[in-house]
């Protein structure tokens, strides 16, 4: 995987985004990426990146990148290279336009750099599920009203 200190502006700069900065890649994602290995993901990103990014003119531009399930998927957020308003936005290349291979090939290194820095941080603790929480705080809040 690409060094992520060749990033570390860019990525300090995504960091200072709210939205950005929520990204990281959950367990299922690190097993995956685990289990792939990073030639997989390099070969995946490469695919979505050249289908989804590249071309001049993207049906639902914007729409084209779920937010969780892969770790590419997830890169592609944290990184702003999951549409091409935010690739304009956040590192200048202008939409309506094919993407070169130059171009290609740079975001596909990014998103590889972010991949390998969140796999050498430690895993983030598991979550509670939303039933899991919501069960709990309708729990406290009944604990309240008895007044125990």
């Amino acid at each position: 995987m690409p060094d992520a200190p060749a990033y570390g502006a860019l990525f300090d700069r995504l960091q200072r985004s709210a939205f950005r900065s929520r990204f990281h890649l959950g367990q299922q994602e690190r097993e995956y990426a685990l289990k792939q290995g990073a030639e997989v993901l390099r070969s995946h990103a490469e695919d979505f990146v050249r289908k989804r990014l590249a071309p001049a003119c993207i049906p639902g531009d914007g729409r084209q990148t779920p937010m969780r399930g892969h770790p590419v998927f997830v890169a592609q957020h944290a990184c702003a290279c999951c549409c091409r308003s935010c690739l304009a936005k956040w590192h200048g290349i202008p939409a309506g336009r094919e993407l070169s291979q130059e171009q290609q090939d740079s975001i596909v290194s990014l998103l590889m750099a972010w991949i390998g820095n969140e796999m050498s941080m430690p895993a983030p603790a598991a979550r509670q599920d939303r039933a899991r929480r919501r069960k709990a705080a309708e729990a406290f809040q009944l604990s309240l009203l008895d007044g125990d």
